[in-house]
């Protein structure tokens, strides 16, 4: 066996910091970094390594001498086989301050960023049962745990609806209770699966491609709206009209049941074409007065009342009086846009998605905003001197990128244009500080709050105020 990836086994070490992507940090005797996945830090433990590199090992702790007083009990009865909240054993306010430290070693550690004092990081009211979206999968063949890997017993049925195992496309975890999303989800998921296996369905095997059940999205709004989208294999108008006349008589709260058939390999919907079965095709959002029509296909943000606040932060940073024309940039279904053009003279929005420029041309007329206009165009393309000369030389600038943050070109364009304020919002830190130090020279950070909108998690937003020198 090679060097570099030998196991080892080291006993008695502390774990002493949560780093990237929701691994804790310990040190191995030898000076390496020992990135660990199952722990909180102040725990004491036995690691054994299962990956080694030059300057760091990846393990996994087998023994617990000590348990941190950072820990606290899951919630939820899957927390550690599925993965969606890796740090629901710490404590919400401990999740908090890792979340803010990671925010200020990425600004001042790659960014190399002079920081102003730092607004403590908002959290949530809401913990738990915070998400809008969730989206389940069906399977015929469930994750099995050790425990009945090892047991003789009979399995008994091995059907599915629930989540993907991290880093296994074709592993279903099933789900009894979710504690991400707010009823009526839990009911319904385990109603649509009980009334499946009475009734006979096939649930779908994504290695052979056969079955008849693939995906179910439940969608909540504040507004009281449920959304419920069935994704079968194939059609069988027969059991198709079963499932979908169930879940209407006995969900009558759901506004918009819709249904896809997708033959095809992969289950994403963006190119399938979403049937409306009963009630209508879309759901409404509500925030600070504007409604905002949301479909199958749309985004929006996943933490409603987190999302509100961070709109918020960002028309707070920039500042408006009224004569400002602000460029909103990834504007996406022109939310921000929307939220800030009662402040603003008017807000141009570009995004690289039709549909999401379609959603927010229609939810800008359905709010009877008349101050906004939305472009379609790769940002680092469609963002240059003739689109400034025909629309106007910004006063104020808001970014909210994908993680990987902005392209060099998009950076370098707004330097060009120099305006006096930059409104930058980010669900990664580490791109965004890479982006900032880009604009040290122009821009100075004057004012940074970081916003938790996905607690039990390690996904972190930051809205940062850069200002000309």
């Amino acid at each position: 066996m090679s060097k570099r990836t030998k196991k080892q086994a080291f006993t008695n070490v502390e774990v002493l910091d949560a780093g990237a992507k929701g691994k804790t940090i310990a040190k191995a005797p030898d000076g390496k970094v020992i990135f660990l996945s199952n722990t909180v830090p102040g725990d004491v433990v036995d690691v054994q390594t299962f990956k080694a590199r030059k300057a760091y090992y990846e393990a996994k702790a087998t023994v617990f001498h000590k348990l941190s007083d950072k820990r606290t009990t899951p919630a939820c009865e899957h927390f550690g086989v599925c993965g969606g909240c890796k740090w629901q054993d710490m404590g919400y306010e401990h999740q908090l301050f890792y979340k803010q430290k990671e925010v200020t070693n990425n600004l001042t550690r790659i960014g190399h960023i002079e920081l102003p004092e730092i607004t403590p990081i908002l959290g949530s009211a809401n913990p738990y049962f915070y998400r809008n979206k969730m989206e389940f999968s069906f399977s015929d063949s469930r994750w099995l745990t050790q425990e009945e890997v090892q047991s003789n017993a009979d399995l008994g049925d091995r059907n599915a609806l629930g989540f993907h195992i991290p880093g296994m496309w074709d592993k279903i975890l099933d789900i009894k209770k979710c504690h991400l999303q707010a009823d009526p989800s839990n009911a319904i998921r385990n109603a649509v699966k009980q009334f499946a296996l009475d009734n006979d369905f096939e649930f779908f095997n994504t290695r052979n491609q056969t079955g008849l059940l693939r995906t179910m999205m439940i969608r909540t709004s504040s507004t009281g709206d449920v959304m419920v989208v069935i994704q079968f294999f194939k059609e069988d108008k027969a059991k198709r009209i079963l499932l979908l006349d169930f879940l209407a008589e006995n969900f009558p709260q759901i506004t918009s049941l819709q249904y896809i058939i997708n033959e095809k390999a992969n289950d994403t919907i963006y190119d399938q074409d979403v049937i409306c079965f009963k009630g209508e095709d879309h759901i409404f959002e509500e925030m600070e007065g504007l409604k905002f029509k949301i479909n199958a296909k749309s985004f929006y943000q996943t933490n409603s009342d987190q999302a509100f606040e961070l709109y918020k932060i960002t028309r707070n940073f920039a500042g408006l009086t009224g004569d400002e024309l602000v460029y909103d940039l990834y504007t996406g279904t022109g939310t921000i846009a929307q939220f800030v053009a009662k402040q603003a003279k008017k807000v141009i929005g570009v995004e690289a998605v039709p549909d999401a420029i379609t959603a927010a041309k229609e939810n800008a007329q359905l709010n009877n905003i008349n101050n906004v206009e939305f472009f379609v165009g790769d940002m680092k393309h469609v963002f240059n001197n003739a689109f400034i000369a025909a629309h106007g030389q910004p006063d104020v600038i808001i970014t909210d990128p994908p993680r990987d943050g902005m392209h060099k070109d998009v950076v370098q364009q707004i330097l060009n244009i120099a305006p006096k304020k930059i409104v930058y919002v980010s669900c990664n830190s580490a791109t965004q500080a890479r982006d900032l130090e880009l604009m040290d020279t122009m821009y100075k950070v004057t004012k940074t709050q970081a916003v938790d909108m996905f607690p039990q998690t390690f996904h972190v937003e930051n809205v940062v105020l850069l200002e000309k020198r």
